[in-house]
């Protein structure tokens, strides 16, 4: 046992050149580790100790395995997803995400915020909008009210800045999407909101920095033919 110790000690330094460890021993995992999908996340199962790991794996060359798995199921999932059928709220030639959110959720009126901001700022993006209804006890009833009013656009940013009209409109299209909506809440894996897809890749919550990095991808050859356009 204490060979072995030794040895995993020396093998760990010689694999990761890089970094300093303070301290080594062994874990309380036991036996072979499983991979699985829950939520969109990755976690890992031992389940000769029955522990649950929620953790980042990277190989010797500092690839991140757990975001490489992350990224291959959400483009998975996107292939379940039907853009044409989301809510589309924003200008057609932004670029695109697809939102999963929920009107009574203060992160995603979070979002909506830094979304409405960004556009001041001339950085728009076309959001593909899903629904989702089964956290908070009024958000079908509220999404339902949004996909039945005339101004559909319009009832949904009023929605996200937490006003609440005096009847919720109702409407058999809108039930329909509602529920259609929870169907691929359900087959997606989506557990939380928001959940956006952007470029393909799966952001859990409101990562405001993940989304800066978008906006900046996307802006940059907008900037680059403006430059080129510009007179001389």
């Amino acid at each position: 046992m204490a060979n072995a110790h030794a040895e995993a000690e020396q093998q760990l330094h010689q694999t990761f050149t890089n970094l300093r460890f303070e301290d080594f021993g062994p874990a309380p995992v036991e036996g072979p580790l499983y991979q699985a999908t829950a939520g969109g996340k990755i976690i890992y199962f031992a389940p000769r100790s029955e522990h649950l790991l929620f953790a980042t794996v990277y190989d010797r060359n500092g690839v991140n395995l757990t975001a490489l798995a992350q990224e291959q199921g959400a483009s998975r999932r996107l292939k379940a997803i039907d853009p044409a059928k989301g809510l589309a709220i924003g200008p057609v030639n932004a670029p695109t995400v697809i939102e999963f959110t929920d009107p009574d959720c203060p992160y995603c009126q979070a979002l909506d915020r830094f979304w409405a901001a960004k556009a001041a700022e001339g950085k728009p993006v076309r959001r593909l909008i899903f629904f989702v209804s089964g956290i908070h006890a009024t958000a079908a009833a509220r999404a339902e009210h949004i996909l039945c009013s005339p101004d559909r656009e319009a009832a949904f940013r009023a929605a996200y800045l937490g006003q609440t009209p005096p009847v919720l409109r109702q409407c058999a299209a809108g039930h329909d999407k509602v529920a259609a909506d929870a169907e691929l809440v359900a087959k997606v894996g989506v557990s939380g909101t928001p959940t956006l897809i952007a470029d393909g890749k799966l952001i859990s919550g409101f990562q405001q920095a993940e989304l800066e990095a978008f906006l900046d991808r996307h802006a940059k050859p907008a900037l680059a033919k403006a430059a080129t356009d510009a007179p001389r």
